[in-house]
């Protein structure tokens, strides 16, 4: 099981690789071992862990086969129940737990499911942390004396520690009197937390895929697609709109014309005002490769420098912490605030736009556009084996292409880190110009593929 976790914990098509039942309570085995030999409670005492979920039908099984895996170690579980990925983080440190699981796909359709892992203070495990794990789980694992086994208890109160959490990080006594919101919660881990939490602080909520079978979580719906949402807003005449996705760490928002707020115009928006108060730490932003160029162009005039790194919230993560930054995201909405919470939250992020929205009186076509963008495409290539991308003479052919628009306009070509497919965006002046380009990267991929 050497290489188990890929850029965002483990993940894959339910009862195939490590999404097995036995593929899981291996990795549980091997995760409560390392946890339970690097425990720092008393003697007496046995290491804890907390487990989430999303609302896909194999949560079920998964979070079984956890719970088996974790207290044959001698680990007591915590188990939430549906809630977003941004509550275990959270919930782990509260409950000062060893160890905290959420099991979920992210964006990815139900047939998916995955395992994220967080560490006592909140944040995913640093990448030595998750090889030694998968060391341990291609070897021989010491169990728990009979008498030492775990227990596992549900929590029935999960949800609303979390809301608490969320509207604790408003300022003083702030609330969302007459603003319309349209939330849409992806039929997916938030579809309880997220219109809780924005009803109590007094908004007026319509909400969209609040309605989970197992099956329908991010079917047409949510952050992945947003076009339902946006219509919604414009047909209720609503102030803006919320998209979070399965497991509610994305946001992409719509303002009140039902046009689309994507992570960069997020991000700009809440850089921008930070910078303002003063409260933006060391004058900078950390972006990926895929941010677009208008974001960045927008924030050197205001006197701050965007840092890109590689696609991934943990990448982000990494270069805020080492950088000193507070405020960091990508494209796809994952916007992380470290003066709030250890990992990317949808809902907190919204929360800190709708704010915004609130306090300065205006529509959120005038605030929340916070920059104009350059033309930008994504396209996914299904059924393309990514080793292809280690070809020389196709990263010559990719290498040319971008050579051809002579400046003035960028080129990424990578293999998704949570699916098996190869993205590619292409960022020009103009709209022929990109096209021109765009055509001739998958023309060039797709003929190496064959």
């Amino acid at each position: 099981m050497a290489g188990l976790f890929g850029t965002d914990g483990v993940r894959a098509r339910i009862n195939t690789g490590p999404m097995t039942a036995e593929a899981v309570v291996r990795l549980a085995l091997a995760a409560g071992r390392w946890f339970a030999d690097h425990n720092a409670r008393p003697s007496n005492a046995r290491p804890q862990v907390v487990i989430g979920k999303d609302t896909r039908l194999s949560g079920y099984m998964l979070e079984s086969a956890m719970v088996a895996g974790f207290t044959s170690i001698g680990l007591d579980c915590k188990l939430l129940g549906p809630i977003p990925t941004p509550a275990v983080a959270h919930l782990t440190r509260s409950l000062r737990a060893e160890l905290g699981v959420m099991i979920s796909a992210s964006h990815n359709p139900h047939h998916d499911n995955g395992i994220k892992l967080f560490g006592p203070d909140g944040f995913k495990l640093d990448d030595q942390i998750e090889s030694e794990i998968s060391a341990l789980a291609a070897g021989s694992i010491a169990l728990a004396d009979p008498n030492e086994l775990g227990r596992a208890r549900r929590m029935l109160d999960s949800v609303g520690r979390y809301v608490e959490f969320a509207k604790s990080t408003l300022p003083g006594r702030a609330r969302l009197d007459g603003l319309k919101l349209i939330v849409d919660c992806a039929n997916g881990a938030a579809y309880r937390t997220a219109p809780d939490t924005l009803y109590e602080l007094g908004a007026e909520v319509v909400p969209l895929s609040v309605t989970p079978d197992g099956f329908n979580i991010n079917k047409d719906c949510g952050a992945v697609h947003p076009q339902r949402m946006a219509a919604a807003v414009v047909s209720h005449g609503a102030d803006a709109g919320i998209c979070l996705d399965g497991d509610a760490d994305r946001l992409i928002m719509a303002d009140e014309t039902g046009a689309i707020i994507d992570g960069d115009q997020i991000l700009g928006c809440l850089a921008l005002a930070m910078f303002e108060k003063g409260t933006l730490i060391n004058n900078g932003v950390v972006g990926t490769v895929m941010s677009n160029c208008g974001l960045e162009t927008m924030l050197l005039k205001a006197g701050i420098d965007l840092h890109r790194v590689a696609v991934g919230d943990r990448y982000i993560l990494e270069k805020m912490r080492n950088g000193g930054f507070n405020i960091g995201g990508e494209p796809s909405g994952h916007v992380l605030m470290t003066d709030f919470a250890r990992s990317g939250d949808g809902l907190l992020t919204a929360l800190q736009m709708l704010t915004l929205l609130q306090g300065c009186k205006k529509k959120a076509s005038t605030i929340f556009n916070s920059f104009a963008p350059n033309p930008q495409q994504l396209e996914n290539l299904h059924g393309i084996d990514p080793t292809i991308l280690e070809s020389k003479s196709l990263q010559v052919a990719i290498k040319k292409i971008e050579l051809e628009l002579e400046g003035r306009g960028r080129v990424v070509v990578r293999a998704s880190g949570t699916e098996a497919l190869v993205r590619v965006m292409v960022e020009a002046e103009s709209k022929p110009l990109l096209t021109v380009a765009m055509d001739a990267l998958i023309l060039c991929i797709t003929e190496e593929s064959k």
